[in-house]
């Protein structure tokens, strides 16, 4: 591979309380999947998550939204609560929770805030879906068929490329195979190893 992929390392940090400082920081790898619209990010994702768990990872996972979004039901207590004033609201279950907040930003969501929120003691990596003008690891996703152009030439985060056919255009960068998601998955394992 081209690449030395140890000069591509992102980390999301959490100080943990009553810890030595030699052992005080948690570091999770963040690694993203950058692509245009109709490329098939979420489809890969979809494949790749279970094959990831097989191998054991914990896996979190960001996804932009260009979209507003409501997640929450009118009607729902937990809405009420929320239109009602609340900053933010924290509904639990027995089998699961979630967090939600709204916020004032008119601009895209700060990738580091985001980041922030994971619970890191029960993760192995962070994977990103978008984001793709952020400064972090990424692995674009490229269809030449789909007539968009590549990203990597003005991304040096970009640390390999899934695409189902040639690029056109020489690179040092891994190639690997979108329509496989096992070879992906190998290239995250070893990348994921090399983080730690």
């Amino acid at each position: 591979m081209g690449n030395d992929m140890g000069y591509h390392k992102a980390w999301i940090t959490i100080e943990v309380p009553g810890l030595s400082r030699m052992v005080d920081r948690q570091k999770i790898p963040v690694l993203g999947f950058s692509a245009y619209s109709g490329t098939g990010k979420t489809t890969l994702l979809k494949q790749l998550l279970p094959l990831l768990k097989e191998q054991g990872l914990r896996v979190g996972m960001v996804k932009h939204s260009h979209h507003r979004f409501e997640i929450d039901q009118p009607g729902k207590d937990s809405y009420e609560l929320r239109k009602a004033g609340a900053a933010e609201i924290l509904i639990a279950s027995p089998s699961r929770w979630a967090l939600i907040a709204d916020t004032e930003d008119e601009g895209d969501p700060d990738l580091q805030r985001m980041l922030d929120r994971f619970d890191r003691s029960c993760l192995d990596l962070i994977l990103v879906e978008g984001f793709r003008h952020e400064a972090f690891p990424k692995i674009e996703l490229h269809r030449p068929s789909l007539g968009k152009p590549l990203i990597f030439p003005n991304d040096p985060h970009v640390i390999a490329i899934a695409t189902d056919d040639a690029i056109g255009r020489p690179t040092d960068l891994p190639i690997l195979d979108i329509n496989d998601p096992q070879v992906i998955v190998s290239y995250i394992l070893k990348w994921n190893q090399e983080q730690h």
